[in-house]
């Protein structure tokens, strides 16, 4: 039997990764009402930037292998530019494995200028790890189909070293495109929407949809203030916001926070959670704050929006809790339909804030009358290749769908950002909806 010292250390980082899981499976399981909040907080934290950092190991030493070690055979090895090149990959490895411990240690009113180099270079070696294993497949069906399998000449070695320097150059390239377009203000995308039985006392009512702002490592007071100022400039009658707002606890970041009370929709301000406000198990605090900048938090609640015009006119405005406080068992949290939209019937027209689209579909799967949902948490992928995992893993992806005759889901593809100061694919949006009375 082959003991774990023997193993390759490929296989010791996926047994450290299963270790890590099973650690915060037992956590969340038995240990949920055992902690207090703060305790099981910094734990979570520490166990998921633990696991992410396993699993990267794995990637990371075959980016180490493709751009040091294929080169250290070569004469170019023994030269004082290859030792700065080893130095650099190291550092680039050693920034994006930091990137996750920047939760815990480095979030203030403004990003510091170390996670935004270490959330970067995270961005990049997701590109580099997919273009790594792209073109070593391209190169092994190559292979495979010419026949030379077997041989080793110096064509083979020459497209050997090609791999990584294409890999590599490919990945500074978008690098680059990514952060020159996340850097970019939002775009507004202005998306008209009919909502059956809207009485024409609403019509063209406006509602601006914000999602996955991500205040923390990487986003900051500046930036909101920003979103703030772009919101106000359209007029909303009410604003949105579908979860994601955050990535850490509202004491040290509640400067950051403090533009969001500039916002006044005469209709009013509300708030859902996602799933990245349970990760900061300060869920309450968070509430108590936003309150006090007059923003509407609707924890499996709903309030009646009223027509301006006519008092006997209104819509229900629901918003469920998200679906990963279940998962992590927090304490008087979890998606309640029932209890969201209690009171609300087929006779008015329903909205609900629900931040991940898979909630979307448990919802309408439960309520086929709601009219109309408004999502988030995909980001659009936000950077490529992830496109793809967010497209597949998520019944809506981005944008308006229609489901059925009287229902319409729009997912945003986000405010802002989450930690990686890019985006690939997609495009940061605040999203001005039009509703439209049939």
């Amino acid at each position: 039997m082959i003991s774990f010292k023997q193993l390759p250390i490929e296989a010791k980082a996926a047994v450290a990764a299963g270790v890590v899981f099973f650690s915060m499976m037992l956590s969340r399981s038995y240990l949920a009402e055992k902690l207090d909040f703060r305790t099981r907080r910094w734990l979570l934290r520490l166990q998921m930037a633990l696991f992410a950092n396993t699993l990267m190991l794995m990637g990371s030493l075959h980016v180490w292998r493709s751009t040091v070690t294929t080169f250290t055979r070569s004469s170019a090895a023994i030269s004082f530019c290859f030792m700065l090149w080893k130095i650099a990959v190291f550092m680039f490895l050693a920034l994006a494995h930091s990137s996750f411990f920047t939760l815990l240690f480095l979030v203030a009113e403004e990003p510091y200028f170390f996670s935004l180099a270490a959330y970067t270079c995270l961005g990049a070696y997701i590109i580099l790890i997919f273009f790594l294993f792209t073109l070593g497949s391209v190169e092994q069906a190559y292979k495979f189909l010419a026949g030379r399998g077997a041989k080793a000449g110096t064509g083979n070695k020459n497209r050997t070293a090609l791999k990584p320097v294409l890999a590599v150059l490919l990945t500074v390239v978008l690098t680059v495109v990514g952060l020159l377009n996340a850097s970019q203000p939002p775009t507004v995308n202005s998306v008209e929407i009919p909502v059956h039985k809207l009485p024409s006392t609403m019509n063209n009512l406006k509602v601006v949809l914000l999602s996955d702002i991500h205040l923390g490592p990487t986003v900051g007071k500046t930036k909101l203030a920003m979103i703030v100022r772009m919101v106000k400039a359209l007029k909303p009658d009410i604003t949105v916001i579908v979860g994601d707002l955050t990535d850490a606890e509202a004491k040290i970041i509640r400067p950051a926070v403090e533009p969001l009370g500039e916002l006044n929709s005469p209709l009013g301000t509300y708030f859902v959670t996602g799933n990245h406000e349970y990760y900061t198990s300060d869920v309450s605090n968070w509430f108590e704050l936003l309150k006090s900048f007059n923003i509407q938090p609707l924890h499996n609640e709903n309030v009646k929006i009223v027509s301006p015009k006519s008092t006997s006119d209104w819509f229900c405005l629901a918003g469920v809790d998200d679906i990963e406080a279940d998962v992590l068992h927090y304490s008087g949290h979890g998606m309640d339909l029932k209890k969201a939209l209690r009171g609300c019937s087929s006779e008015h027209p329903i909205v609900l804030l629900a931040h991940q689209p898979i909630a979307a579909k448990w919802a309408l799967q439960e309520r086929p009358d709601i009219n109309l949902i408004l999502s988030g948490h995909t980001h659009g992928g936000q950077i490529f290749p992830l496109n793809a995992g967010a497209y597949l893993l998520n019944p809506f992806f981005v944008g308006l769908y229609q489901v059925g005759q009287n229902t319409f889901v729009y997912v945003s593809p986000g405010t802002m950002y989450y930690g990686i100061p890019m985006r690939l694919g997609s495009r940061a949006e605040i999203t001005e909806i039009i509703l439209r009375s049939p």
